[in-house]
Protein backbone atom coordinates (compact mmCIF):
# COMPACT_ATOMS: atom_id res chain seq x y z
CA UNK A 1 0.00 0.00 0.00
CA UNK A 2 1.27 3.52 -0.75
CA UNK A 3 2.37 5.59 2.22
CA UNK A 4 0.25 8.56 1.13
CA UNK A 5 -2.02 9.94 -1.58
CA UNK A 6 -1.00 13.24 -3.11
CA UNK A 7 -4.60 14.41 -3.38
CA UNK A 8 -4.96 14.27 0.41
CA UNK A 9 -1.91 16.52 0.81
CA UNK A 10 -3.40 18.98 -1.68
CA UNK A 11 -6.75 19.19 0.15
CA UNK A 12 -7.55 22.79 1.03
CA UNK A 13 -5.04 24.23 -1.43
CA UNK A 14 -7.51 24.92 -4.23
CA UNK A 15 -7.85 28.41 -5.64
CA UNK A 16 -4.12 28.98 -6.08
CA UNK A 17 -0.96 27.55 -7.58
CA UNK A 18 0.30 25.50 -4.62
CA UNK A 19 -1.42 22.22 -5.56
CA UNK A 20 -0.22 22.35 -9.15
CA UNK A 21 3.37 22.97 -8.15
CA UNK A 22 3.17 20.17 -5.57
CA UNK A 23 2.03 17.71 -8.24
CA UNK A 24 4.77 18.82 -10.63
CA UNK A 25 7.43 18.55 -7.94
CA UNK A 26 6.23 15.11 -6.91
CA UNK A 27 6.62 13.99 -10.52
CA UNK A 28 10.25 15.18 -10.42
CA UNK A 29 10.88 13.43 -7.09
CA UNK A 30 9.45 10.17 -8.42
CA UNK A 31 11.54 10.45 -11.59
CA UNK A 32 14.62 10.86 -9.38
CA UNK A 33 13.62 7.65 -7.53
CA UNK A 34 13.35 9.42 -4.18
CA UNK A 35 12.09 7.08 -1.43
CA UNK A 36 8.39 7.35 -0.65
CA UNK A 37 9.04 8.48 2.93
CA UNK A 38 11.32 11.27 1.67
CA UNK A 39 8.73 12.38 -0.88
CA UNK A 40 6.03 12.42 1.76
CA UNK A 41 8.09 14.47 4.23
CA UNK A 42 9.10 16.98 1.56
CA UNK A 43 5.59 17.41 0.17
CA UNK A 44 4.05 17.59 3.64
CA UNK A 45 6.39 20.47 4.59
CA UNK A 46 5.29 22.46 1.54
CA UNK A 47 1.60 21.72 2.10
CA UNK A 48 1.90 22.80 5.73
CA UNK A 49 3.56 26.08 4.71
CA UNK A 50 0.75 26.75 2.23
CA UNK A 51 -1.95 25.98 4.80
CA UNK A 52 -0.25 28.15 7.41
CA UNK A 53 -0.12 31.15 5.06
CA UNK A 54 -3.85 30.71 4.41
CA UNK A 55 -4.82 30.20 8.06
CA UNK A 56 -6.16 32.60 10.67
CA UNK A 57 -2.92 32.13 12.62
CA UNK A 58 -0.92 33.86 9.90
CA UNK A 59 -0.70 37.58 9.30
CA UNK A 60 -0.22 36.76 5.62
CA UNK A 61 -3.67 35.29 5.07
CA UNK A 62 -4.96 36.63 1.75
CA UNK A 63 -1.50 37.66 0.55
CA UNK A 64 -0.02 36.70 -2.79
CA UNK A 65 2.20 34.12 -1.06
CA UNK A 66 -0.89 32.37 0.30
CA UNK A 67 -1.94 31.62 -3.28
CA UNK A 68 1.35 31.33 -5.15
CA UNK A 69 4.60 29.76 -3.83
CA UNK A 70 6.68 31.89 -6.23
CA UNK A 71 5.57 34.93 -4.20
CA UNK A 72 6.99 33.55 -0.94
CA UNK A 73 9.64 35.73 0.71
CA UNK A 74 12.04 35.29 3.62
CA UNK A 75 9.53 36.85 6.05
CA UNK A 76 6.90 34.22 5.18
CA UNK A 77 9.33 31.37 5.85
CA UNK A 78 10.52 32.90 9.13
CA UNK A 79 6.95 33.33 10.36
CA UNK A 80 6.13 29.72 9.48
CA UNK A 81 9.32 28.46 11.12
CA UNK A 82 8.61 30.39 14.32
CA UNK A 83 5.07 29.00 14.37
CA UNK A 84 6.40 25.46 13.94
CA UNK A 85 8.82 25.90 16.85
CA UNK A 86 6.03 27.28 19.07
CA UNK A 87 3.36 24.72 18.17
CA UNK A 88 5.54 21.63 17.52
CA UNK A 89 9.26 21.66 18.28
CA UNK A 90 12.59 22.93 17.00
CA UNK A 91 13.44 19.50 15.58
CA UNK A 92 10.15 19.42 13.65
CA UNK A 93 10.83 22.94 12.35
CA UNK A 94 14.28 21.77 11.23
CA UNK A 95 12.74 18.90 9.24
CA UNK A 96 10.34 21.34 7.55
CA UNK A 97 13.25 23.69 6.79
CA UNK A 98 15.08 20.92 4.94
CA UNK A 99 12.01 20.02 2.88
CA UNK A 100 11.33 23.64 1.96
CA UNK A 101 14.95 24.11 0.92
CA UNK A 102 14.53 21.38 -1.66
CA UNK A 103 11.20 22.72 -2.92
CA UNK A 104 12.37 26.28 -3.51
CA UNK A 105 15.63 25.03 -5.00
CA UNK A 106 13.49 23.11 -7.49
CA UNK A 107 11.41 26.21 -8.25
CA UNK A 108 14.61 28.16 -9.00
CA UNK A 109 15.81 25.34 -11.23
CA UNK A 110 12.49 25.41 -13.08
CA UNK A 111 12.95 29.12 -13.76
CA UNK A 112 9.93 30.06 -11.63
CA UNK A 113 12.02 32.13 -9.18
CA UNK A 114 15.32 33.97 -9.44
CA UNK A 115 16.47 33.15 -5.93
CA UNK A 116 15.23 30.93 -3.13
CA UNK A 117 13.65 32.61 -0.07
CA UNK A 118 15.44 29.95 1.98
CA UNK A 119 18.90 31.31 1.16
CA UNK A 120 18.96 33.71 4.11
CA UNK A 121 16.78 31.77 6.56
CA UNK A 122 18.99 29.99 9.12
CA UNK A 123 18.16 26.49 10.25
CA UNK A 124 16.57 26.40 13.70
CA UNK A 125 18.96 25.25 16.40
CA UNK A 126 17.93 22.05 18.11
CA UNK A 127 18.93 20.58 21.43
CA UNK A 128 21.40 17.73 21.13
CA UNK A 129 19.91 14.89 23.16
CA UNK A 130 21.85 11.82 24.17
CA UNK A 131 19.78 8.77 23.24
CA UNK A 132 20.55 5.96 25.71
CA UNK A 133 21.61 2.65 24.22
CA UNK A 134 19.36 -0.36 24.65
CA UNK A 135 21.22 -2.41 27.23
CA UNK A 136 21.49 -6.20 26.90
CA UNK A 137 19.52 -6.73 30.09
CA UNK A 138 16.62 -4.65 28.73
CA UNK A 139 16.62 -6.56 25.44
CA UNK A 140 16.69 -9.86 27.36
CA UNK A 141 13.78 -8.73 29.51
CA UNK A 142 11.82 -7.83 26.37
CA UNK A 143 12.66 -11.11 24.63
CA UNK A 144 11.75 -13.14 27.73
CA UNK A 145 8.37 -11.39 27.86
CA UNK A 146 7.69 -11.97 24.16
CA UNK A 147 8.93 -15.58 24.32
CA UNK A 148 6.56 -16.46 27.16
CA UNK A 149 3.91 -17.13 24.51
CA UNK A 150 4.25 -19.31 21.42
CA UNK A 151 1.56 -17.84 19.16
CA UNK A 152 2.24 -16.38 15.72
CA UNK A 153 2.70 -12.78 16.86
CA UNK A 154 5.17 -13.82 19.58
CA UNK A 155 7.24 -15.85 17.11
CA UNK A 156 7.19 -12.97 14.61
CA UNK A 157 8.03 -10.32 17.19
CA UNK A 158 10.99 -12.24 18.57
CA UNK A 159 12.42 -12.49 15.04
CA UNK A 160 11.87 -8.75 14.54
CA UNK A 161 13.49 -7.76 17.83
CA UNK A 162 16.49 -10.01 17.25
CA UNK A 163 17.01 -8.61 13.75
CA UNK A 164 17.03 -5.02 15.02
CA UNK A 165 19.30 -6.00 17.92
CA UNK A 166 21.66 -8.04 15.75
CA UNK A 167 21.99 -5.74 12.72
CA UNK A 168 21.40 -2.17 13.93
CA UNK A 169 19.25 -1.60 10.85
CA UNK A 170 16.72 1.22 10.54
CA UNK A 171 13.06 0.72 11.45
CA UNK A 172 11.98 1.01 7.80
CA UNK A 173 14.78 -1.20 6.46
CA UNK A 174 13.68 -4.20 8.53
CA UNK A 175 10.01 -3.26 8.30
CA UNK A 176 10.00 -3.12 4.49
CA UNK A 177 11.83 -6.39 3.89
CA UNK A 178 10.43 -8.69 1.22
CA UNK A 179 10.41 -12.45 1.61
CA UNK A 180 12.95 -12.63 -1.22
CA UNK A 181 15.35 -10.37 0.71
CA UNK A 182 16.09 -13.13 3.21
CA UNK A 183 18.82 -15.70 2.52
CA UNK A 184 18.88 -18.31 5.24
CA UNK A 185 21.78 -20.16 3.59
CA UNK A 186 24.13 -17.24 4.20
CA UNK A 187 22.19 -15.92 7.24
CA UNK A 188 21.84 -12.52 5.63
CA UNK A 189 19.25 -9.96 4.56
CA UNK A 190 19.21 -7.54 1.64
CA UNK A 191 18.40 -4.09 3.03
CA UNK A 192 17.02 -1.24 0.94
CA UNK A 193 18.46 1.87 2.60
CA UNK A 194 17.99 5.59 2.26
CA UNK A 195 18.84 7.19 -1.07
CA UNK A 196 18.42 3.88 -2.93
CA UNK A 197 21.56 2.53 -1.18
CA UNK A 198 21.21 -1.23 -0.90
CA UNK A 199 23.43 -3.43 1.23
CA UNK A 200 23.51 -6.99 2.54
CA UNK A 201 24.13 -7.68 6.22
CA UNK A 202 24.53 -10.92 8.13
CA UNK A 203 22.83 -12.07 11.31
CA UNK A 204 23.93 -14.50 13.99
CA UNK A 205 22.87 -17.97 15.08
CA UNK A 206 20.23 -16.94 17.64
CA UNK A 207 18.64 -14.57 15.15
CA UNK A 208 18.76 -17.28 12.46
CA UNK A 209 16.94 -19.66 14.80
CA UNK A 210 14.24 -17.07 15.47
CA UNK A 211 13.94 -16.29 11.75
CA UNK A 212 13.58 -19.98 10.88
CA UNK A 213 10.79 -20.38 13.42
CA UNK A 214 9.03 -17.33 12.00
CA UNK A 215 9.37 -18.46 8.38
CA UNK A 216 7.88 -21.87 9.27
CA UNK A 217 4.99 -20.21 11.12
CA UNK A 218 4.50 -17.74 8.25
CA UNK A 219 4.32 -20.55 5.67
CA UNK A 220 1.33 -22.02 7.53
CA UNK A 221 -0.61 -18.76 7.46
CA UNK A 222 -3.49 -18.24 5.09
CA UNK A 223 -2.57 -15.83 2.26
CA UNK A 224 1.16 -16.36 2.93
CA UNK A 225 1.81 -17.01 -0.76
CA UNK A 226 -0.01 -13.81 -1.77
CA UNK A 227 1.94 -11.37 0.42
CA UNK A 228 5.44 -10.48 -0.85
CA UNK A 229 6.39 -8.61 2.33
CA UNK A 230 8.30 -10.62 4.94
CA UNK A 231 6.26 -9.54 7.95
CA UNK A 232 2.60 -10.55 8.10
CA UNK A 233 -0.08 -9.20 10.38
CA UNK A 234 -1.60 -11.69 12.80
CA UNK A 235 -4.89 -11.78 10.92
CA UNK A 236 -6.05 -11.21 7.38
CA UNK A 237 -4.33 -10.62 4.07
CA UNK A 238 -2.26 -7.75 5.45
CA UNK A 239 1.44 -7.02 5.76
CA UNK A 240 2.80 -5.56 9.00
CA UNK A 241 4.05 -2.04 8.17
CA UNK A 242 7.03 -0.22 9.75
CA UNK A 243 4.56 1.96 11.67
CA UNK A 244 2.83 -1.19 12.92
CA UNK A 245 6.20 -2.51 14.08
CA UNK A 246 6.89 0.80 15.84
CA UNK A 247 3.61 0.52 17.74
CA UNK A 248 4.25 -3.15 18.53
CA UNK A 249 7.67 -2.39 20.06
CA UNK A 250 6.20 0.38 22.18
CA UNK A 251 3.36 -1.88 23.36
CA UNK A 252 5.64 -4.84 24.08
CA UNK A 253 8.09 -2.63 25.95
CA UNK A 254 5.37 -1.11 28.10
CA UNK A 255 4.01 -4.53 29.08
CA UNK A 256 7.50 -5.93 29.72
CA UNK A 257 8.39 -2.96 31.93
CA UNK A 258 11.06 -1.63 29.55
CA UNK A 259 10.69 2.05 28.74
CA UNK A 260 11.23 3.85 25.44
CA UNK A 261 11.56 0.79 23.22
CA UNK A 262 12.15 1.77 19.62
CA UNK A 263 14.34 0.44 16.81
CA UNK A 264 16.79 3.34 16.80
CA UNK A 265 17.96 2.50 20.32
CA UNK A 266 19.33 -0.81 18.99
CA UNK A 267 21.01 1.18 16.23
CA UNK A 268 22.75 3.26 18.90
CA UNK A 269 23.59 0.06 20.78
CA UNK A 270 25.14 -1.47 17.66
CA UNK A 271 27.39 1.58 17.17
CA UNK A 272 28.30 1.52 20.89
CA UNK A 273 29.26 -2.16 20.93
CA UNK A 274 31.15 -1.80 17.63
CA UNK A 275 33.34 1.02 18.95
CA UNK A 276 33.72 -0.67 22.33
CA UNK A 277 35.17 -3.73 20.57
CA UNK A 278 37.60 -1.51 18.65
CA UNK A 279 35.73 -1.69 15.33
CA UNK A 280 36.65 0.56 12.41
CA UNK A 281 34.37 3.57 11.78
CA UNK A 282 34.54 3.09 8.00
CA UNK A 283 33.31 -0.50 8.31
CA UNK A 284 30.55 0.62 10.68
CA UNK A 285 29.38 3.16 8.08
CA UNK A 286 29.14 0.38 5.47
CA UNK A 287 27.19 -1.91 7.79
CA UNK A 288 24.71 0.76 8.91
CA UNK A 289 24.29 2.40 5.52
CA UNK A 290 25.83 5.81 6.31
CA UNK A 291 27.55 8.04 3.74
CA UNK A 292 28.39 10.92 6.09
CA UNK A 293 30.87 10.73 8.96
CA UNK A 294 28.53 12.96 10.95
CA UNK A 295 26.25 9.98 11.55
CA UNK A 296 28.78 7.83 13.48
CA UNK A 297 29.51 10.86 15.65
CA UNK A 298 25.81 11.42 16.29
CA UNK A 299 25.05 7.78 17.05
CA UNK A 300 28.22 7.36 19.07
CA UNK A 301 27.68 10.39 21.32
CA UNK A 302 25.61 8.69 24.03
CA UNK A 303 27.77 5.56 23.85
CA UNK A 304 30.96 7.64 24.12
CA UNK A 305 29.56 9.33 27.23
CA UNK A 306 28.91 5.92 28.81
CA UNK A 307 32.41 4.66 27.94
CA UNK A 308 33.93 7.82 29.45
CA UNK A 309 31.94 7.28 32.65
CA UNK A 310 33.08 3.65 32.83
CA UNK A 311 36.71 4.71 32.43
CA UNK A 312 36.27 7.45 35.05
CA UNK A 313 35.03 4.86 37.53
CA UNK A 314 37.94 2.52 36.74
CA UNK A 315 40.56 5.27 37.12
CA UNK A 316 39.16 6.43 40.45
CA UNK A 317 40.29 10.03 39.95
CA UNK A 318 39.66 12.00 43.12
CA UNK A 319 39.38 8.82 45.23
CA UNK A 320 43.03 8.50 46.21
CA UNK A 321 42.92 10.53 49.43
Amino acid sequence: MPLFHLNSLCDGLEGGDWAGFLRDWDRTLRAANRPETTRYNYLLAVAQLARYLRSDESEYQGSGAALDPTAVKKRHIEAFQSWMIETRSASTALNKHKGLQQFFKWLVGEGEMDTSPMDRVPQPKTEKKLIPVMRDEDTKKLLDFVGAKKDFSAIRDEALIRLYYNTGARLSEIGNLLLTDVDMNTQSIHLHGKGAKDRRVRFGTKTARAMSRYLRARAKKRYADEIPQLWMAERGKIALTPNGIKLMLKRRGHRAGVGHVHAHRWRHNFAHEWHKAGGNTGDLMLLLGWSSEEMPRHYGASAAAERAQELQTQLGIGENV
